[in-house]
């Protein structure tokens, strides 16, 4: 039963981590500014609906995915960790990653297309980093790690569109300063996150590989 605790908070900060909503609140009020109540709440509406679709497809559907394109999972998981701890080191010094972030040039191109797509769902909420996260905590093929990682994705996205709806209550009550201090807790926690990862496979190869009775 602790394993599956352990499991199901390790999958749920994880992904909190790299979505991170308290971080991407300000981008949504930006890309949002000047809309009203209403057309904020369907584009969060929208944008957190479409994200958890795209990380639901990568979770059931991922490793047929990358063989359709002939790149195997460690491959994948290699160069999204690395995209992961990229994003990570970011955060932690106090910037925003490009693949996380768009830069205001790629928000002028997107202004007139629907922003819940792009570049909310994709690549803010949806992006690479969220989808290898994803993809590493499902990599032992039960089940349950299936759908621990759905469900708590599903909480995050529910988390986040609060944080989208609520978020100029939010930013008024914790500051910039405050956004400042929880993103660089997550940068932290993402830059560690993928020794975790591979720790946590580590320990199912020599659970498979060891002998029963031993």
């Amino acid at each position: 039963m602790s394993d599956y605790v352990s499991q199901s908070l390790s999958a749920f900060m994880g992904l909190f981590a790299v979505m991170n909503p308290v971080a991407n609140t300000p981008v949504f009020l930006g890309l949002t500014e000047g809309d009203s109540d209403g057309v904020r709440k369907r584009v969060a509406r929208r944008a957190v609906l479409i994200a958890f679709l795209i990380v639901t497809v990568f979770c059931v559907f991922g490793a047929s995915i990358l063989r359709l394109f002939g790149i195997t999972f460690p491959a994948f998981q290699i160069a999204g960790g690395i995209v992961v701890f990229g994003i990570g080191l970011k955060m932690l010094q106090g910037e925003q990653s490009r693949v996380h972030n768009p830069s205001k040039n790629d928000l002028d191109l997107e202004a007139e297309l629907e922003v819940a797509i792009s570049p909310l769902a994709v690549p803010i909420l949806a992006g690479p980093g969220t989808i290898t996260t994803a993809m590493s905590f499902v990599s032992s093929g039960k089940p349950f790690a299936l759908l621990v990682t759905i469900a708590a994705f599903l909480v995050l996205c529910v988390v986040t569109y609060v944080f989208f709806v609520a978020g100029q209550r939010f930013i008024r009550y914790v500051g910039q300063g405050g956004v400042k201090v929880v993103t660089r807790f997550m940068g932290l926690i993402l830059a560690s996150m993928e020794g975790d990862v591979a720790s946590l496979d580590q320990r199912r190869e020599l659970a498979l590989n060891t002998p029963s009775g031993t």
